[in-house]
């Protein structure tokens, strides 16, 4: 399900970043014919046989850096035009494989199709993609994102879009208070919107002040966004 929801939005020359948990030793073989690049983590248990090693380091506290860059080659089952494993039949298929520790000493091995890039780009792209898990993490953490009212792609997308919007508007809120605990202003916001809607108010009682920088009425209207009576000052994000 997950390769076929993928697929479908893959187009040549397009890059896929995303989780172990989705190899496909056959789709990463279509995906090669089909010049579409991908990048993920290389599972524990994967089997495969070295070609080629071109750089091996050894690791160093303290210390980010690429460890080993190597050419491998699993081994697969095709699938026929229906979608069913050929089980008498092995293929290999040639892909890249970097080793990378990061300077907390936590140890990745990256494998993608993609032999142009450095070794370094190959997890620098992958670190960015942890980065989005992290914000649907949050997202996940302070709304309700475990159910959605429809199961078509609209309604999944209109209720992230939705998401994404809400917690834009609690960062605004976040900075103002001067504060870093999102989670306490998400909670506060789900539980005394409608009692009290001025987000303003709702922040000065619960004794969490904030700084209107500058004399400048530039900012009035963001401000505006959030309380007409909190003079033309002008905050900084």
């Amino acid at each position: 399900m997950t390769a076929t929801i993928i697929t479908r939005h893959t187009r040549v020359e397009h890059t896929c970043v995303f989780d172990k948990a989705y190899n496909d030793y056959h789709q990463f073989a279509v995906w090669g014919r089909q010049l579409v690049f991908f990048f993920t983590r290389l599972k524990k248990n994967a089997v495969y046989t070295v070609i080629e090693v071109n750089r091996k380091h050894y690791r160093k506290e303290d210390q980010a850096k690429v460890l080993r860059d190597e050419i491998i080659e699993p081994e697969y089952h095709p699938e026929d035009n229906r979608g069913k494993k050929q089980m008498n039949i092995i293929k290999q298929l040639r892909l890249r494989k970097v080793s990378y520790q990061d300077n907390k000493k936590r140890y990745y091995e990256f494998l993608t199709n993609s032999f142009d890039i450095t070794a370094k780009e190959v997890a620098f792209l992958y670190k960015k993609r942890w980065g989005i898990e992290l914000l649907f993490k949050k997202m996940k953490q302070n709304f309700q994102l475990h159910y959605f009212y429809g199961g078509n792609e609209n309604a999944i997308r209109t209720r992230v879009w939705c998401t994404l919007i809400a917690r834009l508007l609690l960062t605004v809120i976040q900075k103002i208070a001067q504060t870093r605990k999102t989670f306490s202003v998400a909670a506060l916001v789900r539980m005394h919107l409608i009692s009290m809607p001025d987000m303003s108010e709702l922040l000065k009682s619960t004794n969490r002040g904030y700084q209107i920088a500058g004399g400048s009425p530039d900012g009035t209207l963001q401000l505006a966004l959030f309380s007409k009576n909190m003079g033309g000052g002008r905050f900084e994000i």
